[in-house]
């Protein structure tokens, strides 16, 4: 039975088959820079004290509250709330809430996949079953170059960004032969029909909308770019504060966990000139060409639907 603390250790390589439970909102997933996974039952204290963000940052992630979609830099960690995704990141470490949910299973698959560095040692398979360790194929070196922070960010804009126009075009989809049936002949089923699928889309494209601008206002700060380079900051700072580090979660071995014990690369030297936020923004800016994209698919491709 899970207490305050308790963990579990869940295999990197490995899909997560736990059946979805009633969610509880002390259910998080925690992700390190090799992407080994550990389920936590950490109650909203502890993660505060780890990550060292305010409480009113923490109930951004509540999903029993209902917060706008939210990139917040802050000091020692980003606070990101997109739709289903509600996580916080730091420079070697990324939290992720509700780590069973059917939407949420695939992002923390890509996150294991993608946060290990382009250097780090790799546990892989052969046909006869045993395991050796490898590196990444140097094609993947450049990819996979970017600070920690970014690469889990990507992971999560790409998610979300994919989601939101799967909707839609899920919504498309239906729109246009319910239209066309209405067009055909006017009936109250029909009329019906119709009205639905537009409350649908002005939801959806209220969320999408909301997205955009929390990218458009990032990208129209360079403060606030700078603020989510995580890595430069660390690097910046003394290297140990006088608080020293937090004890909380046991560090308790694999106790009957397949993890492999991949070595940690090393961090690789930051960066402290401008290009790191030109990086950043070039980041943003495509999924912000994404997500605008699939709001003007929203406004102008279902003229039917749209409510003036």
């Amino acid at each position: 039975m899970a207490r305050d603390g308790h963990v579990v250790p869940v295999d990197p390589q490995t899909t997560l088959t736990v059946k979805k439970k009633k969610q509880s909102s002390r259910n998080w997933i925690l992700l390190d820079c090799t992407g080994q996974g550990t389920v936590l039952d950490a109650d909203k204290y502890q993660i505060m004290h780890r990550v060292q963000i305010h409480a009113r940052d923490l109930r951004i992630l509540d999903p029993l509250l209902s917060y706008p979609s939210t990139i917040l830099g802050r000091e020692r960690a980003i606070v990101l709330n997109l739709e289903h995704i509600k996580a916080i990141i730091t420079a070697e470490e990324v939290f992720l809430r509700d780590p069973t949910d059917e939407h949420v299973i695939p992002v923390v698959e890509e996150l294991q996949r993608r946060l290990p560095p382009s250097n780090a040692v790799q546990l892989h398979v052969q046909g006869d079953g045993k395991a050796y360790q490898g590196r990444q194929h140097d094609g993947e070196a450049e990819e996979d170059d970017s600070p920690f922070e970014f690469r889990a960010l990507e992971v999560a804009l790409e998610a979300i960004c994919s989601y939101l126009a799967a909707r839609t075009t899920e919504l498309e989809t239906a729109a246009y032969p319910a239209l066309d049936e209405l067009t055909a002949k006017i009936s109250s089923r029909n009329l019906d029909r119709v009205r639905k699928l537009k409350s649908a889309m002005t939801r959806l494209t209220a969320r999408v909308q909301k997205v955009r601008d929390e990218l458009e206002q990032l990208l129209n700060d360079d403060d606030d770019m700078a603020d989510l380079y995580l890595s430069r900051k660390m690097n910046s700072s003394s290297p140990v504060s006088g608080s020293g580090p937090a004890i909380w979660f046991p560090a308790s071995p694999t106790i009957g966990s397949k993890i492999s014990r991949a070595s940690r690369a090393s961090m690789a030297t930051v960066r402290g000139d401008e290009d790191d936020i030109e990086e950043l923004e070039m980041l943003l800016e495509a999924y912000f060409m994404q997500i605008d994209g699939t709001l003007n698919k929203l406004t102008t491709h279902l003229p039917g639907l749209i409510v003036h």
